[in-house]
This record gives structure tokens, C-alpha cells and sequence, in this order.
């Protein structure tokens, strides 16, 4: 396994260095914040970032070191996108109230086993990690180009990492329940794992589609099933396309070039209460651009105030293509 940079492993000495300075000296270097806060400072992430398109990242594990798995043309400079992998690392200093981050190209070798068993001679694009507590088994999705030249959702299974050996990757498998002749890409689940959503262009242009899960039926076993007409969620879609929905715990981010935007594709939330998804809300000048903004992913951690986002964007200053940009969030409860 390929050691961690400098700057990673800085972030990771300073931080041992806190948890043991204040335990053996609480008055020298007293805890000043009990609860950090992710900055809103739109940061890029360029050590992550190619000349070329880096996008559609996905990570479910969230701590100090955070794995990513996204897609970037950089390996075909500038052709097919294919899946790799990176690692963010961030620490908050509980006397001082200071945050650090940092990030870097990575080399775990269950992800490059997991990224080679599905990486393909043409597009692979929208990766979504996720464990269920249900079957005990952690999943992989993504879309691939299939012969027609459309993308099919396909997911992989494997039992969870705990070091060596490392687990078996099943799959891929098409997800035989949502592909069409049609795209279909960017599937994620809620937070109960009983529903899930997904876009695809079957109506003309990209809607994000619903579809609920049999409360008897395992993962697996449900999206190798028979095709089944997915449903749109209306309080979402417009008349352009909606893309790359993504929740964390009740709230839903998606992408959309809908008119009355800032410009190009931004990135919206909606909450889901009272039993539906309320009407979406731009997130504002302070995310979005003139350009795409794209595939945005949230997540939290219980020690922090709000919540952090990863998402794309071709916007100008970056290091070519699209690039990839954190930011930290407050949305509603």
C-alpha cells in the first residue's frame, strides 16, 4: 500500500499530538470548542485534480481520513473516464478552533481491487459506495457503457474490508430492475435503504426516478430482478435535466440546468418532510456559477456543527476540465 504524502501524514501526527497533549495536560491546552465547524470557504481540492475531467466522487466513510472514489478521463488523457481513487484528511483542533485539510491521489489496494473489477474500456461515471446493515455486505454502483452504447446501472458486493485477506468482489451484475434502452445513472439509496433513486432519460430528458424495496427482498437479490417501471418524483424534475441526486439523512442534493439558475447545471437540496421532498432550493452564489456545477455529495460527523460537501465543477481557475471542490454547509434540520 502506497504511503501517505507529507502533508496527509502532518495532519495526522498533529492530530495524535492534540489527543495526547490534552490528555496529559487538560489546563496547558484546555478544550476551548467541544464542536468543530466545517468552513464554507469553497476550497480546490487540487491535489486531487488533472489537466483533464475529475467528477462524480462518492465516499460513505466518514472521519478524519475520508477514501474517494471518483471518475477522471486523465487516465485516456482526456478520452473514457474510468474509476480512481483519492483520500481526503481533515483535523479540528479543539483548543485553538482551527481546521486543516488536505487531500492526495491514493493507493489502498482493496479500492484498486474493487475500482479494477469494474473499470472498463469504455465510460464508467457515477460511483456510490454503500454498506448495508441489512445483508451485512458493501456495495459498489456505478453506470457503464453497454454495446448499445447506453449506460446501464451495474453494482458489485463483497463483505467488508477488515484487512487481509482481502474480501472477494462479486460482479459486476447489471441492475436487470431499472436499465432500459434508455441512460440510467447516479443511484443512490435514503437513509432507510428502502427506497431508491436514480436519473435516467427515458422521458426525453433526465429525471430523477424513484423506485421502493420489498421489505423481504435483499439488495441483491431485488436489483437483478425483472424490470419494473420506476416512478418520477415530481417535486423534484423540471423541464430540463435533473441529475446526481445524492441524501444524507433527510436532505437530497441533486444537479440541474433548470431555468432561473446562476448558469449552467447548479446544484440544489430539498428536504424531505412530512412524507414528500419540499420544492428544491438553489444553493446560491456561494456553491454555484456561471458554469457546471456537478454530482455534489454531503456527509457529516457527529463532533461537528454542519456538514461537508464534495462536488464538481468546470468553473474558471481550476486545473483544466472539470475539477473537483469541497465546501462546508449548513442546510436545514
Amino acid at each position: 500500500m502506497k504511503k501517505l504524502s507529507v502533508n496527509i501524514f502532518a495532519v495526522i501526527i498533529i492530530t495524535t499530538s492534540i489527543i495526547l497533549l490534552s490528555r496529559c495536560s487538560k489546563h496547558e491546552n484546555p478544550v476551548r470548542y467541544e464542536n468543530g465547524t466545517f468552513p464554507d470557504t469553497v476550497v480546490n481540492l487540487k491535489q486531487l485534480n488533472s489537466v483533464y475531467d475529475d467528477y462524480n466522487v462518492t465516499f460513505y466513510q466518514v472521519y478524519g481520513n475520508v477514501p474517494l472514489v471518483f471518475s477522471s478521463n486523465r487516465g485516456s488523457n482526456g478520452g473514457q473516464f474510468d474509476l480512481v481513487q483519492g483520500v481526503i484528511s481533515y483535523l479540528f483542533d479543539k483548543t485553538t478552533g482551527e481546521f486543516g485539510l488536505g487531500a492526495e491521489i491514493w493507493d489502498n489496494e482493496f479500492l484498486d481491487k474493487l475500482i479494477s473489477s469494474v473499470n472498463t474500456p469504455g465510460n464508467d461515471l457515477g460511483p456510490y459506495r454503500l454498506y448495508s446493515p441489512f445483508d451485512g455486505k458493501e456495495y459498489l454502483f456505478l453506470s457503464s457503457v453497454n454495446s448499445e452504447g447506453n449506460l446501464d446501472l451495474v453494482f458489485t458486493m463483497n463483505t467488508p474490508e477488515f484487512g487481509y485477506p482481502l474480501p472477494d468482489i462479486q460482479g459486476p451484475f447489471p441492475v436487470t430492475l431499472l436499465n432500459t434502452g434508455s441512460e440510467e445513472a447516479y443511484l443512490c439509496f435514503d437513509s432507510s435503504e428502502d427506497s431508491l433513486y436514480f436519473c435516467s432519460d427515458a422521458g426525453g430528458n433526465f429525471d430523477i426516478m424513484v423506485h421502493s424495496r420489498p421489505s423481504e427482498t435483499s439488495i441483491s437479490e431485488w436489483l437483478r430482478g425483472d424490470y419494473e417501471a420506476s416512478g418520477k418524483v415530481d417535486a423534484l424534475n423540471s423541464a430540463a435535466d435533473d441529475k446526481c441526486p445524492l441524501i444524507y439523512k433527510n436532505v437530497m442534493v441533486f444537479a440541474s440546468n433548470r431555468p432561473g439558475g446562476i448558469g449552467g447545471f447548479d446544484l440544489y437540496y430539498s428536504v424531505f418532510k412530512n412524507g414528500q421532498w419540499n420544492a428544491p432550493v438553489n444553493m446560491g452564489p456561494k456553491i454555484n456559477t456561471e458554469y457546471d456545477e456537478y454530482r455534489p455529495v454531503i456527509g457529516g460527523q457527529e463532533e461537528f456543527t454542519n456538514i461537508f460537501m464534495v462536488f464538481s465543477s468546470n468553473r474558471s481557475g481550476g486545473s483544466g476540465g472539470f475539477d473537483l471542490y469541497y465546501a462546508g454547509l449548513e442546510l436545514p434540520e
